[in-house]
């Protein structure tokens, strides 16, 4: 018996031992999944708390753990609020990463813990405040049609689809509906994800107009100049077909997640890739080409402080878009592939102002002609823009033409984000249709469903 007893002590030591030593690695040198995972959470409970001032327990429960990875479920975060920042980490202390508020430019992923660094950059600029009682889009007061058609469509959360957040419908440059989740409103700046990317866009295209850009510029890159890179033209950047290697996918540590959640300086990451297809020839969608595209309109605009205020004082203020916060890396490079915030009205605003062909209040914002060049077919791909638009809808991007087919307009375009983000364009009805919350892609949903029943009971 004795001997038994010794044989299950020695058992139970060795599994105590086993135990603190595994927790002892993953303190000391956490696997990159676990990183990016903590990441992630400190991320984007940052920047739900900070811009859009919500609970952070719920944005760390809904947002973060329910749609994620299994392993979100064991993060655990910590806000401190008067400094700014949010911690996270398995078990809140395993492969802690921290995100930190800045003035202006909402919150940064700060991957090697310099966070007196990333604090240095910030935009001391207020927003202009939109009046409440001038009606959308100059001002923030709408006028609901009464059609009950209309209101029972966007009743229907088969068609608003699971998680919707917002939906807000102009025809003819007027709000005609909206509806909000539960504990959302029209005042909540929701994250549009890669419909950042098309915002991006624009931005070069104010550099564009200004003559500080042009679409044919190769030799990006000073690296590249050395190499098969330098061939690459900005607009074979701004149509996905750089032929540089970047895997895009989601599901643990890719180009894509190392990039957002381990990397400082996230231009500089994707500026470092090698070309592995033939430039111009292949479509190969790259989020760390959007946020290179940043780092190239910031460094055409020279100033950095320039630069920082540029995405406002440029694009935002002039179309009224007072809630918009585009975040930047640690680095200070506008994170143009993910990362801006604005309300519902405001994307709204956005999609209004691509309808008018980079138009607002009569000024000639973009380049004419700048937007209709943005929805051209990319040379190397029938489903997606010349400048970072899709002309497809979501879920269709195998089938070339099936929003046609489905009743969609001809003339139908589209901005797409991560977990259902969108905003539809269609100019021959002169409508814009957003749709923002919270629906993985598991789910199946597909908002062409509520755009066609939209468009043929508001023809």
């Amino acid at each position: 018996m004795r001997i038994v007893v010794k044989i299950v002590r020695w058992l139970l030591g060795l599994i105590v031992l086993a135990v603190v030593a595994l927790f002892a690695w993953l303190y000391i040198a956490p696997p990159e999944l676990i990183r990016v995972g903590s990441g992630y959470s400190a991320k984007i409970v940052c920047s739900n708390v900070f811009i859009a001032g919500r609970d952070p327990n719920e944005v760390l429960a809904v947002d973060v753990q329910a749609p994620g990875h299994p392993l979100l479920r064991l993060m655990r975060v910590s806000v401190d609020k008067n400094r700014g920042t949010v911690s996270a980490g398995l078990l809140g202390f395993l492969g802690r990463s921290e995100a930190v508020s800045r003035d202006g430019l909402g919150c940064a992923s700060i991957p090697d813990g310099d966070v007196g660094k990333a604090r240095r950059t910030t935009v001391h600029a207020e927003p202009a405040a939109t009046s409440q009682d001038t009606l959308w889009p100059v001002g923030e007061r709408v006028e609901a049609s009464q059609d009950p058609v209309i209101a029972k469509l966007l009743d229907d959360a088969a068609l608003t689809g699971a998680g919707m957040r917002a939906v807000v419908v102009v025809k003819n440059g007027r709000v005609v509906a909206e509806r909000y989740g539960d504990g959302f409103s029209a005042r909540t700046p929701l994250l549009g994800w890669s419909m950042t990317k098309t915002v991006n866009a624009a931005i070069i295209g104010t550099l564009v107009k200004d003559g500080k850009m042009a679409v044919d510029n190769k030799g990006l890159f000073a690296p590249w100049k050395a190499d098969g890179r330098a061939a690459i033209s900005l607009a074979d950047m701004m149509a996905m077909s750089s032929g540089l290697e970047f895997n895009e996918d989601y599901g643990d540590v890719a180009d894509v997640t190392r990039m957002l959640y381990l990397e400082p300086d996230m231009a500089g990451f994707a500026e470092s890739k090698p070309l592995a297809g033939e430039v111009g020839k292949v479509f190969s969608y790259s989020s760390g080409t959007a946020v290179m595209l940043s780092r190239l309109w910031q460094d055409a605009i020279g100033d950095k402080a320039k630069a920082l205020t540029w995405p406002r004082s440029a694009l935002f203020e002039p179309l009224g878009m007072h809630s918009a916060v585009l975040e930047t890396d640690e680095q200070g490079t506008f994170v143009g592939s993910s990362y801006l915030y604005a309300t519902a009205h405001d994307w709204a605003r956005f999609g209004q102002f691509l309808l008018q062909g980079g138009v607002w209040n009569g000024n000639q914002v973009l380049p004419a002609g700048f937007v209709d060049w943005m929805r051209e077919p990319a040379p190397a791909s029938k489903i997606y823009g010349k400048g970072q638009l899709w002309i497809e809808a979501p879920g269709d991007e195998e089938k070339p033409g099936a929003g046609v087919a489905a009743g969609l307009p001809k003339d139908t375009y589209w901005m797409e984000g991560h977990d259902g983000q969108t905003v539809t364009i269609i100019p021959s009805e002169q409508l814009v249709i957003v749709r923002l919350g919270l629906t993985p892609a598991k789910l199946g949903y597909r908002p062409q469903t509520m755009v066609g029943a939209l468009v043929k009971a508001l023809h």
